[in-house]
């Protein structure tokens, strides 16, 4: 259809793998100015596309392999792709975003995005150019681990692929890029239902601003990145420490998931957090294409260096599970990544499964500090063998046939991230009305205010439902632009972070925990146009250089929005029913601390609350007036 916008190629490509039909899928400026790229982009055609009442494994569910605005045009932290589609962990839409060289690639040989429909008849991998697409025998590489079939593909190409575990449909199979990962949502299974090892993309076309910005925006991207490498979280700590910087924090706030989310602390926090990782094991940092913050670790694993766990990944191997040993972890995590499977999953449904052989309900060979077996468990669960095949269904199907519902650690079938939500409320509201189920991101990550920078009392519920939202949308829109989520960072004043306990920090902690406060961010939340450019979220800016679109604080804030009802009226289609938006009673009804009758979530009362300033009814329905207003 072509494009007048910058940023974008204005092509999206269509392939039907039953009949090898290639075709351009429509998607007009206007489309791209009211769902901007990525995650809502996807999640506007799968709602226009998909087919309600099939099984994601269904050769009628789509896949929908898209970019943003951002990506490919040297923004900092933008080269992210997402992927969406019908989980089969959930039975909701989800979305997965990868950093990695794919989407980067994807533009430069001429596409926004791809949309894939059917199933190929062979094992099949597929090759995009700027002239063609064409479809190869993948029966050789069946079978191979993520890197082995990446190096046996173009070097020059980007490339998405699978794992064995994608192959044998694990229903939280991730996909692959370079070294980075599509892990939630189990789209690397439907990728495999799908007969698809892999798909490469290459070529020389650029993503550009428009003419009149160009000079400008050089300009721009300067200032940004330096913005960026300024700040303590993304120049200092980020960099240093890498994710695993939040383990100690996590343990001193008592928010560290431990012994399957029992406690939030974990006594030999200090044998495997970050800085330990730093000093006794670091190899080198890396990081994504035109990413300024280069968080990523590298570590040793048998004599290879290979890509170190992220936090999520690191707390959950270690603290959840009783282990201490951290060079244990490195060895789990790149097994993991080999097999193509999401560590956060794997690592809560071997933490619920050692808390059901503890309690007598399922005699299974997992216990808590006994590491030596976790090795071949993983290999089991990545094809289907043995225990295995059942540990492979996830948390969920394990409490409906052993018990143990109360403690099963998942929100609408996705086991939860690292972050135990008994000791930050608005981080438990946000798992439980997530749209794609217990992910720490898509919850708003409100735990960044509540413990890590505002320190904004973590058990009241005044403003959490306000700023989870606030924050849900923005992070919706960063994503839908093609950039990582951590270049959203500098929005949290700088001062704040380097002095939490300053008599300014502690007045806004008191200010935003204030019912005034609560008042003002809904205010922010619901505004449609607001004339200024927050030099906070150089975002904003960013995209109207390189669109051309005209955009303030209103109209990206919106965009989140749309993009986060769509998701939401897509998951009705889909079945949701308001008791979906939930968490085990672990969580909401025992108090991690005995002393402290407010250390659990009190999720109804932050439910009834985040419908109300979401605008949506009682049932969690959006209201017809509210999607009259963001054009849905």
């Amino acid at each position: 259809m072509g494009t007048e916008l910058g940023g974008y190629m204005g092509k999206v490509l269509q392939i039907n793998l039953s009949s090898r039909e290639i075709s351009e899928y429509p998607f007009s400026d206007e489309d791209r100015e009211k769902y901007l790229g990525g995650k809502i982009m996807a999640a506007k055609i799968l709602y226009d596309e998909l087919k309600v009442g099939i099984d994601a494994f269904d050769q009628d569910n789509i896949v929908v392999v898209s970019t943003g605005p951002m990506t490919g045009t040297n923004a900092p932290s933008s080269s992210r792709f997402n992927i969406s589609t019908l989980s089969p962990q959930t039975g909701f839409l989800t979305s997965s975003n990868c950093g990695g060289n794919f989407g980067l690639m994807l533009k430069k040989s001429g596409y926004d995005a791809i949309v894939l429909r059917g199933k190929c008849k062979e094992k099949t991998w597929i090759e995009i150019t700027e002239e063609d697409v064409i479809y190869h025998d993948a029966t050789e590489l069946w079978g191979q681990s993520t890197t082995e079939v990446q190096e046996n593909l173009n070097k020059k190409a980007g490339k998405i692929v699978i794992g064995p575990a994608g192959e044998n449909m694990v229903i939280h199979a991730g996909v692959f890029s370079q070294d980075r990962t599509a892990g939630r949502g189990g789209v690397g299974a439907v990728m495999g239902s799908k007969n698809i090892k892999a798909i490469t993309a290459y070529g020389k076309l650029k993503a550009l601003p428009v003419e009149k910005n160009r000079d400008e925006y050089k300009k721009y991207i300067k200032k940004w990145i330096k913005m960026i490498k300024k700040h303590p979280l993304t120049g200092s700590q980020l960099p240093k420490y890498g994710t695993a910087a939040l383990l100690k924090p996590m343990h001193k706030h008592h928010i560290l998931a431990t012994k399957n989310f029992k406690y939030g602390t974990y006594d030999d926090y200090e044998k495997v957090c970050g800085e330990t990782l730093a000093e006794k094991h670091l190899i080198k940092n890396k990081g994504c294409i035109t990413c300024p913050i280069q968080c990523g670790r590298m570590v040793e694993v048998d004599g290879n260096v290979v890509k170190g766990p992220e936090l999520e990944t690191l707390s959950l191997l270690t603290a959840n599970i009783e282990n201490s040993n951290l060079e244990q972890v490195f060895k789990w995590n790149y097994e993991l990544d080999e097999l193509g499977m999401d560590t956060i999953t794997t690592a809560g449904i071997i933490a619920f499964a050692m808390e059901l052989n503890e309690k007598g309900l399922w005699d299974n060979g997992l216990e808590f500090g006994k590491i030596d077996n976790i090795s071949e468990i993983i290999h089991k669960i990545a094809y289907k063998e043995g225990i295995g095949e059942e540990l492979a269904k996830g948390v969920k199907w394990l409490s409906e046939k052993y018990g143990g519902k109360e403690y099963a650690i998942h929100s609408k079938g996705m086991e939860l991230s690292a972050y135990t939500p008994r000791g930050a409320v608005g981080q438990g509201l946000g798992y439980a009305v997530s749209n794609r189920g217990g992910c720490h991101l898509n919850a708003g990550y409100i735990v960044l205010f509540e413990i890590f920078t505002f320190n904004m009392n973590p058990f009241s519920k005044v403003n959490k439902a306000e700023m989870t939202i606030l924050s849900q949308n923005l992070m919706e829109a960063c994503s839908a632009g093609g950039q990582c989520l951590f270049s959203l960072y500098p929005m949290v004043p700088g001062f704040v972070v380097k002095n939490p306990t300053s008599p300014v920090a502690k007045v806004l902690n008191f200010i935003l925990t204030r019912h005034i406060a609560a008042a003002v961010v809904q205010w922010l939340n619901k505004i449609k146009h607001m004339a200024i450019k927050v030099p906070m979220i150089p975002h904003i800016k960013g995209v109207e250089l390189v669109t051309g679109m005209k955009m303030d604080f209103g109209r990206y804030k919106t965009i989140g929005e749309r993009g986060y009802n769509l998701e939401k009226l897509m998951n009705i289609k889909l079945g949701w029913k308001p008791d979906d938006d939930s968490l085990p009673e672990r969580l909401t009804d025992v108090p991690q601390e005995k002393d402290n009758v407010k250390s659990k979530v009190p999720l109804e009362a932050l439910k009834k609350k985040y419908y109300k300033s979401r605008r949506w009814d009682k049932e969690g329905i959006p209201k017809k007036r509210l999607l009259n207003k963001l054009g849905l």
